[in-house]
């Protein structure tokens, strides 16, 4: 080996030495920068003379285990979903309270029914139907605030959406862009140098902020250039970016509802409009991010959320119609036709029936035996025909509906168009008459359900409307824009003209006696001992198998299930951190910086340096000796 070849093997050790020591200040001074990937050096052999070698920095190597990142991105999805869901279910257990605890749902209602047990008993006592009353608005007080309580939730959920999106679609521009700079770079991403290292760094903690708004999967190519997709597989970023849109609406109430018809569909959908004019895709609607944020938040904001108002109306509405509807049962019309001793049919008194109310009719068919139940639902929007059975929450019944906004001829026609022959309907539009033929069926019972104006407190009946859908009847109508249900709890209100003259909710009659219980009696067993079904809308029982009991039960049921998701909720959050923990200390431990490691490496080539730099100064002597020979 010649001498020259000697220092030129020395100084290519000392050029890699001065590399490498760099590379180590970089680690250290990056040690907790987030995202940041332990350098190493990739040296290679190159031949120097017959008997030498040099060393060849041929680029930067990129300490990084992809599968527990890969993993590592998944669980990030899921622990911003969990936590998300969990945090906005903590808020929504806060406003329904402790089952048992003060300035709550049940603590209210039991207010009521505390009042209304002294009302019973002290029925001529003012200050005690005046108790009722203000009991009674604290309860309508707390379903209003509850409902604005949900309804702020789902705003702000409709907001993270449009703020996810707008962040998403950033993230999504600087992959792009990066994957053009090494497309850009002639060796790619292959020959990986100091500033490609921190291009793939960078653009590794976008894709990982991306995780955290929703569910992706990333591939990548042979020049380190990536293609992220949603978890469905639709392709989000590649060398050029898809653009995210949601079409955020400023106010959401009960009533604003989201729908897979862009044309019905009230609130935000989350569209992504792939690069170039190559179309879009509604992502909301086709179900394709199923974590991170954004799946969280509309889940939340069209199916959690929406289950708990649903909750709270229903509550709201068997309160109301407790108390406000009477079943009129038909009178028995005897003779012809139908067998000796059977009915030939019923007269119905239908002239206090309100679009919403319900004629009830249970008929036995002749040819197999089989009973069967209709419900003929009074409707004055046509639009709304025809109508689903869940609009009550028997199961075993038929709903039909029949529209009453044209001529009482019409309805004839509908109502004997729907029984296909089976009974017939005769009459006016206060007193109806269905009638047996007994070639087809036999009427077991009829009867109709009528909802009390609010003004009629004295006719008689003990039924009175205490709560009223801001100073209307509630009867349950349907219309184009929905049903009358949607929402009550927010509107639900203390009849104004019982507060103008509290004496009627005992005097039901104008002979009533001042001290006559039958009213207040009444009103107190509706609300503790009735029993009610519920429709499974609230998320409480099924649709074959609808929850029946008091409206305390109901109440008491859902406040309980709400607390049950929210702790549910949590515990799921609380597994997810720890097993994103797990993963970053895993990725820290693989990839990220160590401090000790790094601190004997730098002795490692600080002795390296110094033996280097002897060989240099060896050479250095043997040429002044030399030159001295000669």
């Amino acid at each position: 080996m010649s001498l020259n070849d000697a220092l030129a093997i020395a100084m290519s050790g000392l050029r890699a030495n001065q590399a490498a020591m760099s590379l180590v200040s970089s680690n250290v001074a990056n040690a907790e920068t987030p995202g940041y990937v332990r350098k190493t050096l990739n040296q290679v052999t190159s031949y120097s003379g017959a008997y030498g070698s040099n060393v060849v920095i041929a680029g930067i190597n990129r300490e990084l285990d992809q599968y527990v990142q890969a993993q590592l991105r998944t669980e990030t999805s899921g622990a911003s979903y969990a936590a998300l869901r969990s945090s906005v279910l903590q808020q929504v257990q806060s406003l329904y309270g402790d089952p048992g605890a003060i300035g709550t749902l049940e603590s209210a209602f039991n207010d009521l029914t505390t009042a209304l047990q002294a009302l019973s008993t002290s029925a001529d006592n003012q200050s005690a139907r005046t108790s009722v009353l203000t009991a009674a608005s604290t309860l309508t007080q707390q379903l209003n605030s509850m409902t604005q309580g949900i309804q702020s939730l789902r705003g702000a959920a409709e907001t993270g959406i449009k703020d996810s999106v707008t962040t998403a679609n950033n993230l999504l521009k600087q992959i792009a862009s990066i994957n053009n700079q090494l497309r850009s770079n002639p060796a790619g991403g292959t020959s990986t140098d100091a500033s490609t290292a921190a291009l793939l760094d960078q653009r590794d903690q976008y894709v990982t902020q991306l995780s955290q708004l929703m569910d992706i999967r990333v591939t990548t190519n042979s020049v380190n250039q990536v293609t992220v997709f949603t978890g469905s597989g639709v392709q989000l970023v590649g060398n050029e970016a898809a653009t995210l849109t949601f079409n955020a609406q400023a106010t959401v109430t009960a009533n604003t509802t989201w729908s897979s018809d862009p044309n019905q569909s009230q609130l935000g959908s989350v569209m992504l409009e792939f690069p170039g004019g190559g179309g879009s895709i509604n992502l909301t609607a086709t179900g394709a991010i199923k974590s991170g944020q954004i799946a969280a938040y509309t889940e939340l904001r069209d199916k959690t959320l929406v289950t708990a108002q649903n909750q709270l109306d229903q509550f709201a509405a068997q309160l109301s119609s407790a108390l406000s509807d009477q079943t009129i049962a038909g009178t028995a019309i005897t003779g012809p036709p139908g067998p000796t001793g059977t009915p030939a049919g019923f007269s119905l008194d239908i002239s206090g029936m309100k679009s919403g109310n319900v004629m009830h009719l249970t008929y036995t068919d002749a040819a197999t035996g089989q009973q069967r139940q209709i419900s003929l639902v009074r409707v004055d929007d046509p639009r709304v025909l025809p109508l689903s059975n869940d609009v009550t929450a028997d199961p075993n019944d038929q709903v039909i509906g029949i529209d009453f906004s044209g001529s009482f001829s019409s309805v004839l026609d509908q109502l004997n168009a729907a029984m296909g022959g089976n009974v017939t309907f005769s009459g006016t539009s206060s007193s109806l008459s269905v009638l047996n033929n007994p070639a087809f069926a036999r009427i077991d019972s009829a009867s109709v359900t009528v909802t009390k104006n609010p003004n009629a407190l004295n006719d008689g009946s003990p039924q009175i409307a205490l709560f009223t859908d801001g100073g209307s009847s509630y009867s349950g109508a349907i219309n184009a824009s929905g049903s009358q249900i949607t929402g009550l709890a927010g509107r639900l209100s203390v009849n104004s003209a019982l507060i103008d003259d509290p004496a009627k909710l005992v005097m039901y009659g104008s002979s009533t006696l001042a001290g006559d219980t039958t009213r207040p009696s009444f009103i107190l067993n509706q609300l503790s001992n009735a029993t009610f079904t519920f429709g499974a809308q609230s998320g409480v029982g099924s649709t074959n198998a609808p929850f029946k009991g008091t409206l305390l039960s109901f109440m008491q049921q859902f406040t309980s299930q709400q607390g049950a998701e929210a702790d549910a909720a949590k515990q799921l959050a609380d597994g997810q951190n720890v097993v994103l923990s797990t993963l970053e200390q895993k990725m820290s431990t693989s990839s990220g910086v160590n401090m000790d490691d790094e601190m004997a490496h730098l002795l490692s080539l600080q002795n390296a340096y110094s033996a280097n730099a002897r060989v240099m100064s060896a050479v250095n002597d043997m040429y002044k000796t030399l030159m001295q020979v000669f």
